[in-house]
């Protein structure tokens, strides 16, 4: 098992930047490809963006591509997401994700989940 905790969110206004972490505990951190969702109030949780074992790979969705960069280290057992030019449209709870044998942008696989981190951008 994996344990993952969220950091770094907080309240920022249109155009800032903010840099989520998530730090994981317990198993090789290398043995997960790790994601990043959000749900905001009243809507589904969706897909932000996921990173591959190794770090190699990573594929974003397309309302954050440009922006938005994940990264990891497997050193530090963390994986982070640099978030550029918010928007409001981006307050939600953050939540990172992991998963031994899935990579990619689907929720159900992902078998481990952080308790979240709250992004709020103001107008």
């Amino acid at each position: 098992q994996v344990q993952l905790v969220e950091s770094g969110g907080g309240l920022v206004q249109t155009g800032d930047s903010l840099r989520l972490s998530c730090a994981a505990s317990g198993r090789t951190f290398s043995s997960y490809a790790m994601g990043w969702f959000r749900q905001a109030p009243g809507k589904e949780r969706e897909f932000v963006t996921a990173i591959s074992w190794s770090g190699g790979s990573t594929y974003y969705a397309d309302s954050v591509k440009g922006r938005f960069t994940i990264s990891r280290d497997n050193a530090k057992n963390t994986v982070y997401l640099q978030m550029n030019s918010l928007k409001p449209e981006d307050t939600a709870l953050y939540y990172c994700a992991a998963s031994e044998r899935y990579y990619g942008s689907s929720y159900y696989p992902y078998d481990y989940w952080g308790q979240g981190t709250q992004v709020t951008v103001s107008s």
